[in-house]
Parts: structure tokens; C-alpha cells; sequence
């Protein structure tokens, strides 16, 4: 047999992405592989730069308008174009407009040379030399006959070439990129700072271990994401006591562990420990001790002292005026 027989279809590899495409006449827009498979930058930055390249001219790319439209916080879409614009696939300027206002223009590069060469033409104005006007060609003159009977023919003159003296192009200053902003999104080598232990009672009784037991159990009546296992109850009654010892109210305290948890929430325990560890209140002032009142063996009067006995006066021996009972008017 000289003629190859194909009878089943190349398999596809075990492992790894299988692409199936389709031909797409409408509705696609070509990206390059330096921005898609870009290894300086984050996933979310080469989303959002594939999204701005699918823009058409004049639709609005700032951190607030992107954030309207996808579920990313405005702190992730503004460090993503500021990643965009470190690898030279971004550029905003701002740029005055009439009324005395300031806006912000952007400008996306499908490649980062792209934007080397945009910004030359753009701004590099080479000054076109005027054109000068060919020199007028006299009409030629008819000699005089000398010997023949026919006029001599004069040549028309050869127009000479005129050289034009080509201004020589002004430098044009480039302006400078400011520096880049720090980025707000730590990366995921730098340093954290240490976690804070978790705050414990000076006087743990058997009381207050039960109601911060109590009210960790109970978390999940009012917030439902706030799902703990005993585990995780038995590991933060240590700093729930030690709120309530420092005089704060279960509900108080509730309020400001369970109050505007991040969405969604994955680990209600280490948030609760968090918050138990930063925001522990201070103990409250020591308070100012009361002295009784007692009434004087010897007159009667009501006088401020830790023991019975006599006032001062009676101790004394100043002998005081007897004051006189006066019946208010009406009494019976």
C-alpha cells in the first residue's frame, strides 16, 4: 500500500489545557502574549489591561467607573493600573481643560515600545519648510539672422535645483515620570508585623469564664457567620473574659467583634481573635473609696468617718448653738 490510511484523529495530551476554537469574524480583539503572559505582573492586572484594550476610544477606565462594574475593591483596581503602568502598558496624564478644570487622560500600549513611539509622534513636530516657487522661465529670443535664411533655436534654460536650508528641529523636553506611588497591596514576601497575643482575665473566676462562653456560643443567633466550633469557643474564652472583666457589656462586646465582617468570611475564629487582641479596651479607673457616715455620740450630727465616735466639734469641746424645729406652715 503507498497510500497512508488515517483512521482515528490525533489524541489529544493527557495533561494540560486543549484549546477549541471556533473562527471568530466579529465581536474579538487581538492582545499580545507580552501582556497575557506577562510574569512581572499579577493576575488581576493582566485582567483588567486585557479589559481596557477591549475598550473602544473614549470610554471612561478610572478606579471609580471599574470598580462600578466589576466586584474588585477600588484599593485592588487602583494598585492593578498602577502595575499597568511600572511595565509600560498604561499611561494617565493630567492634562487642564476649559473652566480651569483638570482631567485625567489614559492611554493603553498593546506593547511597551508602543508607547516610546506614540509618545515621539505625538509630540516631536518636525516644521515643514515652505514650498519655494520654481523660478520663472523667460520666453526665449530670436536672435537676428546672420548667414541662414532660418531662425537659430535657443535651448530653454535648465531650471538649476534650488537647495532649501531645512530648519534643524527644536529639542522638545520629555517630561519625566514621576515616581511610582508605593503600592497599598503588601507584596506576599514582605515582612508582616507579629501577631498580638490574646488578651487573658488577672482574676479568671469560673463567673466569667462561663459568660464569655456564653456569649461566644451565642454569636451565631445575631451574626449566622459567626459559626464556631467548641474548639474555637474553648481558644477565645481567655479574651472574651478579659473584656468583660475590664468592664464592658456583652452586647457591647458582641457589637465590636461581630460588627462589618469582610465578605465572604473564611475564618471567623482568627477575625475574632484579631479584633479580641486590637481593640481590648482599657480597665477602668480605680474607684475612689466612699467614707460612711456616722452620728456623733455626743450631739447627734451626722459627721463622715471609717469608725463611730464624735464629730470634731464635739471632740473638741466647742459647745454649738441648739437650733430651734420650726413646724412648716400647714402642719397638722
Amino acid at each position: 500500500m503507498d497510500t497512508q490510511q488515517v483512521s482515528a484523529p490525533p489524541r489529544a495530551p493527557s495533561a494540560g489545557v486543549v484549546h477549541i476554537n471556533i473562527r471568530l469574524t466579529d465581536g474579538y480583539t487581538i492582545i499580545s502574549n507580552r501582556l497575557s503572559q506577562h510574569r512581572g505582573l499579577s493576575l488581576l492586572a493582566i485582567g483588567l489591561g486585557t479589559h481596557i484594550q477591549s475598550l473602544p476610544d473614549g470610554r471612561r477606565v478610572g478606579v471609580k467607573a471599574l470598580a462600578a462594574v466589576f466586584p474588585e475593591s477600588e484599593v485592588r483596581i487602583a494598585a492593578a493600573l498602577r502595575e499597568l503602568e511600572q511595565h509600560g502598558f498604561l499611561r494617565r496624564t493630567r492634562e487642564r481643560v476649559g473652566g480651569g478644570k483638570l482631567a485625567t487622560r489614559t492611554e493603553s500600549y498593546n506593547h511597551p515600545e508602543a508607547a516610546v513611539r506614540g509618545w515621539g509622534r505625538e509630540r516631536v513636530a518636525v516644521p515643514v519648510p515652505e514650498a519655494v516657487p520654481a523660478p520663472e522661465v523667460l520666453p526665449a529670443v530670436a536672435a537676428e539672422p546672420v548667414t541662414a535664411a532660418e531662425p537659430v533655436r535657443v535651448p530653454a534654460p535648465v531650471p538649476q535645483p534650488v537647495h532649501v536650508a531645512v530648519p534643524e528641529p527644536v529639542p522638545v523636553s520629555v517630561p519625566v515620570d514621576p515616581v511610582p506611588v508605593p503600592r497599598l497591596v503588601p507584596t506576599p514576601t514582605a515582612p508582616r508585623k507579629p501577631r498580638l497575643p490574646l488578651p487573658a482575665p488577672q482574676q479568671p473566676t469560673e463567673a466569667l469564664c462561663a459568660a464569655a462562653a456564653d456569649l461566644l456560643a451565642g454569636l451565631r443567633r445575631t451574626a449566622p457567620a459567626f459559626l464556631l466550633s467548641e474548639e474555637d469557643v474553648r481558644g477565645l474564652i481567655p479574651g472574651v473574659a478579659a473584656w468583660l472583666e475590664r468592664g464592658a457589656r456583652p452586647d457591647a462586646v458582641r457589637a465590636a467583634i461581630t460588627e462589618d465582617p469582610p465578605v465572604p468570611l473564611r475564618h471567623p475564629a482568627k477575625l475574632l481573635r484579631h479584633r479580641l487582641a486590637a481593640l481590648l479596651p482599657p480597665p477602668l479607673p480605680a474607684a475612689v473609696p466612699v467614707v460612711p457616715l456616722q452620728n456623733c455620740d455626743d450631739c447627734d450630727r451626722a459627721f463622715r468617718s471609717s469608725v463611730p465616735g464624735c464629730c470634731r466639734g464635739a471632740a473638741g469641746g466647742a459647745v454649738r448653738p441648739v437650733r430651734a424645729w420650726v413646724a412648716p406652715s400647714g402642719w397638722g
